[in-house]
């Protein structure tokens, strides 16, 4: 896991630019804190900062391979998961090996088998080769889109990296939002390729972008397909059981200490489960780590998304599998600090809005750092076995529009109203969402003789797949790699995703609730308790003295009257909402009052030019 930048000029000689590479590089040091290293040609930089999760002597970049008719160098973010397979494959047909790496495997097999190497990968990445053989930049990512990638086209040529402030860092690329930028972070759709920064675009997962002399050239090389489903629920369940036990015994291959993030749900507790079995085998104990806050257990109340509290079914798990396990609990003071704030907005490069769901994920894995350089999460199994609230409200499952935007919850509230009138009259958001959702809806592939359930179902799992999911990606990997750590998401194998999606509705419900096939195919290492929990989402506080404390910040920022920050957030907006009982704060201004410190924030720090016309 790494961070790469790049720069590619056909007319420029970059070897004169050796300063902007490297400081472009230096942005991403906290992605690669064990290595550094720059690779220039006269018409091309390659940058890499390294966190060594395998082979950790030798897997250094870029790496590079001399060919007769040139070199070819690559910088590498990610983790091949069958580089074992692919090495002997490779090494039958001549290939000769200097590192035990999986990144010298990846390099090889370009070599072998040029772009369609992506075909025989399993894993998460982002990558990028120069091909001096043709003088072409060649940038891939992965199927699900775990790792990020950007990249800004220049009149000649491109700029590249892992994250958004990679490319700012080069004085070619500017610092612009416009509305059209700012429209989809109010959205909330994921719309493809969308960077907030005008003219930065992000290479969408599953997706060869190829830069030359002509230009760019974009190509996809994988998609969710319609296929018959034709195992029956006996056969369905044990083939996801075993999917699910190769990939977590996949996905724990390293070199470094490795954990599982427990929250005591089924996803993550299955994870765990299968984790614990598999290092038990090898005469290992399994490390989880959870997020608590003080007091939440004893003063929880429920509410319209959370039923129970985490930490008597975190007990439960760990009790059952034997892990060594440690809570990671924070208080109010730790959660709206405003350093913690910045870190999360610096990580980012957005201003997301996501208050406490954001700096506790932070805060969590900056205290896993100190014990474990991997761990394995149960992200994405809402996405993959349909376990969203919203996938059982019939009003949100049948509404013209994202499901997880028609749903009524205080999380899913008008993202809009701490928005002055006047930006909001440029907005057209009605518009916006019919198009976009419009535009995802089309590109859903059906089957033959699909009933009008099972076709929809098929779309709002799609949906989820295809735009909602790669949020949650992109927070847990920009939240991890800011402290070094990373974070595998087994349930984002690309063979369990395509096997599942194509599972009918009926089977992934076939016991009358959510994620029904994910629960059987992994019961034999849960505890019952937590086979029988309703869905509950990430954590979030409960304490008033969170919105006390965002309160008072937001009057600090009220007393700036004339901060660009009120180009954008309605002043009045803010007044009522700094003013109002913190103990019984409506959860929707609460979430206001975190997005107007995040933007408030994240325009000191990056001092973007708003182009609002």
């Amino acid at each position: 896991m790494c961070g790469i930048a790049g720069w590619v000029s056909y007319d420029a000689d970059l070897t004169r630019r050796q300063d902007v590479v490297d400081a472009m590089t230096g942005t991403m040091a906290c992605r690669g804190p064990d290595d550094s290293g720059t690779w220039v040609r006269r018409h091309v930089a390659l940058g890499h900062r390294r966190l060594a999760i395998i082979d950790l002597p030798g897997g250094r970049q870029p790496m590079t391979v001399s060919t007769p008719n040139g070199e070819v160098a690559m910088v590498y973010s990610g983790e091949a998961y069958n580089f074992t397979e692919l090495k002997e494959e490779l090494t039958k047909l001549g290939h000769t090996w200097e590192t035990d790496s999986d990144t010298e495997v990846v390099l090889h097999g370009y070599l072998q088998w040029g772009d369609a190497v992506v075909d025989h990968l399993n894993g998460m990445y982002a990558f990028a080769i120069w091909d001096e053989r043709d003088d072409r930049l060649v940038m891939i990512r992965d199927r699900m889109g775990i790792k990020p990638f950007y990249y800004y086209p220049t009149r000649d040529g491109v700029l590249f990296g892992s994250e958004p402030k990679a490319i700012l860092a080069n004085p070619l690329a500017r610092k612009v939002v416009d509305t059209a930028g700012l429209r989809e972070l109010m959205a909330f759709t994921k719309k493809p390729g969308w960077s907030l920064w005008k003219d930065m675009e992000e290479v969408q997962p599953g997706t060869i972008v190829t830069v030359s002399r002509e230009g760019v050239r974009t190509r996809t090389y994988w998609k969710l397909d319609a296929k018959q489903h034709t195992d029956d629920q006996e056969t369905t369940v044990a083939r996801v059981r075993e999917l699910m036990t190769d990939i977590v015994n996949r996905q724990l291959v390293a070199d470094v200490p490795r954990c599982v993030l427990l929250s005591g749900g089924l996803d993550s507790s299955a994870v765990t489960g299968l984790a614990a079995a598999r290092l038990a085998s090898q005469g290992e104990q399994l490390r989880t780590f959870s997020v608590d806050f003080f007091g939440q257990e004893e003063n929880f109340k429920p509410d319209e998304m959370r039923d129970t509290a985490d930490s008597p079914f975190v007990r439960d798990v760990a009790s059952l599998v034997g892990s060594a396990h440690q809570d990671v609990v924070l208080n109010p003071a730790e959660l709206t600090d405003p350093e913690v704030r910045r870190a999360v907005l610096r990580a980012r490069d957005i201003p997301a809005g996501l208050g406490d769901m954001d700096t506790s994920l932070y805060l969590l894995f900056k205290a896993i750092r100190g014990e474990s350089t991997v761990a394995l999460s149960g992200e994405s199994a809402d996405e993959v076995f349909g376990g969203y609230r919203w996938f059982f409200d019939e009003a949100s499952v049948n509404a013209e529009t994202f499901p997880w935007i028609a749903f009524r919850s205080a999380m899913m509230s008008d993202r809009t109203s701490i928005y002055t009138p006047e930006l909001m009259g440029k907005m057209d958001l009605e518009s916006y969402l019919r198009d976009e959702y419009r535009s995802a809806v089309s590109a859903v592939e059906h089957l033959d003789g699909e009933s009008a359930l099972e076709a929809r179902m098929r779309t709002i799992c799609h949906l989820h797949l295809t735009r909602f999911v790669r949020m949650l990606l992109d927070r847990k990997d920009r939240a991890s790699m800011a402290v070094g750590l990373e974070v595998r998401v087994p349930f984002c194998d690309h063979r369990l995703v395509e096997y599942v999606y194509n599972t009918p509705w009926s089977l992934k419900t076939f016991d009358g609730r959510e994620k029904s096939l994910l629960r059987h195919a992994t019961s034999h290492v849960l505890p019952e308790s937590v086979a029988q929990r309703v869905k509950s989402p990430y954590p979030s506080t409960q304490d008033p003295g969170y919105a006390a404390a965002l309160q008072q910040q937001a009057k600090e920022v009220l007393a700036e009257p004339g901060h660009a920050v009120f180009d954008l957030v309605d002043r009045s907006w803010t007044h009522r909402a700094s003013e109002v009982d913190s103990a019984t704060m409506d959860p929707a201004d609460r979430i206001g009052l975190d997005r107007l410190l995040d933007l408030y924030h994240w325009i000191e720090m990056y001092s973007p030019e708003l182009q609002l016309d």
